[in-house]
């Protein structure tokens, strides 16, 4: 993170702003509604915008002079002349004043982000100053799933706080008082321009509200995919934002946990082969000690909970304990990963079904029905079984298999790591030898495996 984004109040502060072309009007634009007292350095000292908030803040100068200088609070160069630029930069930060030189991010110690303005809710988005289309693009998304009268629902509900936080004392009770109300009728009646009927709403539910006492509470258990963060459900996203404790897995990528909120417990209950951070019944039972302290409980697997992900086993012991339970399927590994590496798991001239199989078995055995497996039009997918690749190999060929059966690796599929490495039965093993290739890894063999090379979308193979 090359810049930090901070909000600062400005009103009592003073800007030194060079430049007269269209990037320092929108500067002073900016700072003039945030309502910073600004000393504007321009070529026409009369040319001031037409729609300033505060007009009366802008001084405008035919030079700046030291006094000038010392008063700063911060500087901004707009003059589009690259050497006159560096210099203003150059002098601000020998003068340690904060310095903003627009279109050129080396050489400025802040930037200005793309805002958009509910107030009091503001958003803002950043590029670093390197590609402001993409900001611009990414603002007008926000801009356009953010209703205009969110900052309206942001004043209401302030004035209600105190209320609240004396009526409701446990913090996870407030917090779903207000996510109950914000994502509710509440919220739609602001939204429609209806306040006084928002409030009265909210006056009565405060008056109604017994969330005093500790509500049940409820494990989600989440499938998170095999990597890409995009490939959440809007289900899973949601759920991932409210919940108190999160317990997640090793194969849950940190681009997902950064989704998390920030206040959330989080516990590692990560497996690795031949080492546990946490055994499964010891899970069980901290699911069900943090639903009944009353939080929500959220159990983020990579994957899907149901394939090979021992969500089953989870909510055993959640029903046989009487805690609500919720289960949002994610995409599993095999769906994902072949996706991503243009390996279909089924094709009507090459596959008509497809098999999951765990290569790592519960008593670390690899005891499967080899003869069932061997079978023409038939995709096989392995999970887990990277340790076991030259003994699921060997077994294949020796119950039937063609040695030139096509079979691929692929490792940390759906992420930007992601590596593929193709080859047949017969030789699998012995290219993975000799390849970086590191779990989490499933094995595809079938021949599907052949559509790799033309339907190979992302162009990441490794042979």
């Amino acid at each position: 993170m090359e810049f930090l984004p901070l909000f600062f109040r400005v009103d009592a502060s003073r800007a030194l702003v060079f430049g007269d072309g269209p990037a320092a009007h929108r500067k002073v634009e900016v700072l003039n509604k945030a309502g910073c007292q600004i000393d504007w350095v321009a070529g026409n000292v009369n040319n001031l915008p037409e729609h300033l908030a505060h007009p009366e803040k802008v001084r405008c100068l035919a030079e700046a002079e030291d006094q000038h200088w010392e008063a700063a609070d911060l500087v901004v160069a707009a003059n589009a002349d690259a050497v006159l630029d560096a210099q203003i930069a150059s002098r601000a930060k020998q003068a340690r004043i904060p310095v903003n030189v627009v279109n050129q991010a080396d050489l400025s110690s802040f930037v200005f982000p793309s805002i958009i303005d509910r107030s009091p809710i503001l958003a803002a988005v950043s590029s670093s100053g390197e590609l402001p289309v993409l900001t611009r693009l990414l603002r007008n998304r926000l801009e356009s799933s953010i209703p205009h009268a969110f900052g309206r629902m942001a004043v209401i509900a302030k004035q209600y706080r105190a209320q609240v936080k004396q009526r409701i004392s446990n913090i996870n009770s407030r917090r779903r008082f207000w996510e109950r109300h914000l994502e509710g009728h509440f919220a739609e009646l602001v939204f429609s321009g209806k306040e006084q009927e928002a409030m009265r709403l909210l006056e009565d539910s405060i008056e109604r509200d017994e969330s005093d006492r500790l509500e049940p509470g409820e494990v989600y258990l989440v499938g998170a995919g095999p990597g890409d963060p995009d490939l959440l459900t809007f289900k899973a996203l949601r759920l991932i934002r409210q919940a108190d404790v999160v317990l997640y897995d090793r194969l849950v990528a940190p681009e997902i946990m950064n989704l998390v909120r920030q206040d959330a417990e989080k516990v590692n209950v990560g497996k690795e082969r031949s080492r546990h951070t946490m055994p499964q019944q010891s899970i069980n039972e901290l699911l069900v000690h943090y639903a009944r302290k009353g939080h929500r409980v959220l159990r983020l697997k990579g994957g899907d909970p149901f394939i090979f992900g021992r969500g089953g086993e989870e909510i055993e012991t959640l029903a046989e304990q009487k805690i609500a339970f919720q289960v949002v399927p994610g995409i599993t590994a095999a769906s994902g990963c072949s996706t991503y590496s243009g390996i279909p798991l089924t094709h009507r001239d090459y596959a008509q079904s497809v098999r999951f199989i765990t290569g790592h078995l519960k008593d670390d055995s690899h005891n499967l029905p080899w003869n069932e497996l061997v079978h023409t039009h038939q995709t096989l997918v392995f999970y887990m079984g990277l340790s076991a690749l030259d003994t699921i190999c060997q077994q294949l060929i020796k119950h039937g298999m063609s040695p030139d059966m096509p079979a691929a690796l692929i490792s940390k599929g759906t992420t930007a790591e992601q590596k593929v490495l193709v080859g047949n039965v017969a030789n699998l093993y012995q290219k993975y030898s000799q390849s970086d290739l590191r779990a989490p890894t499933i094995i595809i063999v079938g021949e599907v495996v052949r559509l790799h090379e033309k339907l190979n979308w992302r162009e990441q193979d490794e042979r």
